[in-house]
Parts: C-alpha cells; structure tokens; sequence
C-alpha cells in the first residue's frame, strides 16, 4: 500500500460512497470519512470497508476540509481529497501504485484530471476537459483556501508538483432534482463570495495570489477582473455561449446541452438573481446583509 490517506466528506451518501472506497482500497486501506449526521445506510457501508469515521457539523466545504487536514490522525506522507460522487480510473490507481513512491523530496503535489460525468456521458468539451485539479499534497504542505464556494486546495509559491496522466471521474447518480438543490445551495455560496468582494462581509483569503496554482489563479483573475464586470444576466449568456460554442460544448450531443445549459447559464444566472435580490433588499447595509444571510439562507458570518 502507499503512503496516502484519503479524506471523503459525506453526507446521505449511500448511493456513491461504496463505488468511491472501492475505487481507492488498491492503492490504500487509510481512508477517513468526515461525515454531518448522515441519516441514510452511508456509515454502515463505510463500516463494512473498514474506514476510520469522525462526525462533524457541516458549515462549508473549505471549512470542513481544512478541519480534517488539521485534526486528523494522518500517519502517510500523502494527502488526497476526493468527493463521495468521485471515484478514481483504474490508470489511476496503477499510476499512483508506481509513481507516487518514488516522487522526488522536492515534489509537494500532485495533478489529477478531472472527466465529468453527466447522465452517464462524459463531457469533453465546454472547457470541461481537461481540469487539472490538485489532489494529492505532501503532508504538512497543502492547506484549503478558505472561501464559502468554488475553493482550492493551495501550496506555498514556488512548490513544485507533477501531473499524472490518469484521472478520476466525477459522476453524480442523484438525478436533476438533486443537481437544481445542489446548485441552488451553491448559488448562495457563491452570491457571499461575490458579495464580500464587493461590500467587505469578512476577511477575504486571498492567498490563492501567493500559491502555485497558476490555472487556479488565471481562473478566478478572469472571474473577478472581466466575467464580475458585466452586466447581471448578459454575462451568464455570454459565458454559456462561450463555452457551448466557442469551446465546442456543442460537440457534447444533447446530454452535453442540458449539462452546459444548466450548468453554464441556469446556475451562473442563478448566482446573479441572489446578489441583486440581496441586495435590494440591504441597500448597502452591511449589518442588515449580514442577518439576512443567516436568515434566510442559513449562512453565519458572524
């Protein structure tokens, strides 16, 4: 086995988390789970496979990722973060049997490729693929880019890492209604991001700037500095037709419509329709913004 521990965050899981522990058990059996309450039959799979489980209340995907990183027991060299509805590629997992053992000391981390899967359809196109994401990090280095949505897991400027060829899938088997719930929470996610940039809610991590993540940074460059600058509504439209046409999405078949649509222009719309509601609403009061988040949408800021 590796010297890897894996960090899975769930939730009502038991239709995803078998398929992601299996798809990790040949290449390490150090797998924690870092569960919120779960009320389904997710911990008594996970208990059948012998993962270690700690219980916690859930506030955000940064703030409980960094918690794991920091309070649990790792005794492995290696880190890896996957999501319940991931799971990784059989090139994968021979890739990290030969290669990770054998990184040089001054390799900090590891880049995956990402394939989204939607209605069993791999899309490819619509700036989908190839994502590079940083998911495996020596321990000690790699910390979690504190943000209410779209976070990264982040390394010291200058650090070098590796890109494997292989990849991991992420396939979600919940069906449409659950993708308009999960985006809808996301959307409000995003709208507090969006809304701290602009009226100050509360610190604002900006160490993505001093991290080695250069594509992670030129996307969040373009968000802030060109995509936030246009008017609310034409800039969904604009990026949906950026991506179905400019970049191809249109290559991805009618799944592959339905995915950039709902993705690319319902949810970034989504996103524009909570900060204007937001704020027309608040008129600018900071206080006032702060006790509605918590409110309405259940998000504390305090």
């Amino acid at each position: 086995m590796n010297d890897l521990s894996v960090i899975i965050l769930t939730f009502n899981e038991e239709i995803h988390i078998e398929r992601c522990i299996n798809s990790l058990l040949p290449v390490t059996n150090k797998i924690f789970i870092v569960d919120s309450y779960s009320t389904d039959r997710t911990l008594d799979i996970v208990d059948t496979h012998g993962a270690t489980v700690v219980q916690r209340k859930f506030i955000n995907q940064a703030e409980q990722f960094q918690w794991a990183i920091d309070n649990l027991p790792f005794k492995s060299e290696w880190i890896m973060r996957l999501d319940a509805d991931e799971y990784i590629e059989h090139s994968l997992q021979d890739e990290i049997k030969r290669k990770l053992v054998v990184l040089p000391n001054n390799v900090d981390g590891v880049y995956l490729n990402r394939k989204h899967i939607f209605y069993e359809k791999w899309i490819k196109y619509g700036g989908r693929y190839p994502l590079k994401m940083l998911r495996i990090w020596r321990y000690g280095k790699g910390r979690v880019e504190q943000r209410w949505m779209d976070e990264h897991i982040l390394l010291p400027e200058g650090a070098k890492c590796v890109n494997f060829k292989g990849g991991f899938f992420d396939a979600n088997l919940k069906g449409i209604s659950f993708f308009i719930d999960k985006h809808n929470l996301y959307a409000t996610r995003e709208a507090v991001d969006i809304l701290n940039n602009k009226y100050g809610l509360f610190t604002k991590d900006d160490s993505i700037n001093m991290s080695n993540n250069h594509q992670a940074k030129l996307k969040r460059f373009l968000k802030n500095s060109i995509y936030s600058k246009l008017p609310i509504g034409f800039r969904a439209a604009f990026y949906f037709s950026f991506r179905y046409f400019l970049q191809l999405g249109f290559l991805d078949g009618s799944k592959g419509f339905v995915y950039h649509f709902m993705q690319g222009f319902w949810y970034r719309l989504l996103v524009d329709i909570k900060v204007y509601e937001i704020e027309r609403v608040c008129k600018g009061d900071i206080v006032f913004m702060k006790k509605l988040l918590n409110k309405e949408y259940g998000i504390d800021l305090r």
